[in-house]
């Protein structure tokens, strides 16, 4: 499995932002898509997930209201809009892929958002 993440950058707050991931290397029926994001010092923390098949999506509290993730089976992607972003967002994103769940995904490589105030 290979996961590529792109879209990261530096914006303002209030800005919006949206991340891409390419997902590759196998079928993913039944399986579950996700964003995580890490600061230095700190655990890796969930941002959202989407199952393959549903589209069932789940929120960290924190992002809940401004941020959307989707995907798109025919492109194997999975995406992260984060809108109204502030700076406590600011991060490394890596999206992740696993069968069921993602207690152990497979990650892609992070990309860095920074939002300056």
């Amino acid at each position: 499995v290979q996961l590529q993440a792109s879209g990261g950058g530096l914006v303002q707050a209030g800005d919006s932002l949206r991340l891409s991931c390419a997902a590759s290397g196998r079928t993913f029926t039944n399986w579950k898509l996700g964003w995580f994001r890490q600061t230095p010092g700190k655990e890796r923390e969930f941002v959202a997930s989407i199952t393959w098949n549903l589209g069932t999506t789940v929120y960290a509290d924190s992002v809940k209201g401004r941020f959307a993730i989707s995907r798109d089976k025919a492109k194997s992607a999975v995406y992260l809009e984060m809108n109204s972003l502030k700076p406590e967002d600011t991060a490394v994103y890596y999206c992740a892929v696993g069968p069921s769940d993602l207690q152990n995904p497979y990650w892609g490589q992070g990309t860095q958002v920074t939002v300056s105030s």
